[in-house]
């Protein structure tokens, strides 16, 4: 990639010798934690948040306060993330539902797709290994189990697990309960089955 005046500048937080990366274009709030090889450019982090190893966070990305982020993890364009929301390693969001290269062979551009949002309500909890395809919400107080693929919006204070991601129950609860949008058999488990681990802190 061609060097631009903009890639030449560094932030104030940037740490070439622990492979950190951040463009000067980043608002950080007060006490934000990053570890090594992390990479952002174009996104604000909020008060006291955390960013794991082998971060990527792309431009117009928004992240609120008291969040943490874990390793390995990609957030994409277009992804906003409230405060308090915890994403486990390796998660993946996703801002296009139709990718594909160009079809006369030219390097692709921001002009050949569309970014497609996801939202992230106050208090979620996103498993590791969990995938988010654009265009869903996660609501207030909800939890995504591990290696989940979320293909809807998920309610608020509501379990889903598996792939696609199918619900389980209310958070908090130990009854399985029905789909909050009536499609009852889109519910994964009897109340004796096992949540899924979501994560390791």
């Amino acid at each position: 990639m061609e060097a631009t005046s903009m890639s030449l500048q560094t932030h104030e937080r940037s740490d070439p010798n622990n492979c950190i990366r951040v463009a000067p274009d980043v608002k950080l709030g007060k006490n934000v934690t990053m570890h090594c090889f992390v990479n952002l450019y174009g996104c604000s982090i909020g008060d006291d948040s955390r960013v794991g190893a082998f971060v990527e966070i792309q431009k117009n990305v928004s992240i609120g306060a008291r969040c943490k982020i874990s390793s390995h993890t990609f957030i994409c364009e277009g992804v906003t993330i409230e405060d308090e929301v915890f994403v486990g390693h390796g998660v993946v969001f996703i801002n296009d539902l139709d990718p594909r290269a160009t079809a006369d062979g030219r390097p692709q551009t921001e002009a050949d797709w569309q970014v497609v949002p996801t939202h992230v309500a106050r208090g979620a909890s996103i498993g590791s290994g969990a995938v988010l395809l654009g265009g869903v919400t996660i609501g207030e107080g909800a939890m995504v189990g591990a290696g989940a693929v979320v293909t809807r919006d998920v309610p608020a204070h509501w379990i889903v697990v598996g792939n696609p991601a199918r619900f389980l129950r209310m958070r908090n609860t130990q009854e399985t309960a029905d789909d909050p949008n009536g499609r009852h058999d889109q519910v994964a488990c009897t109340r004796d089955e096992q949540l899924p681990c979501t994560c390791a802190v």
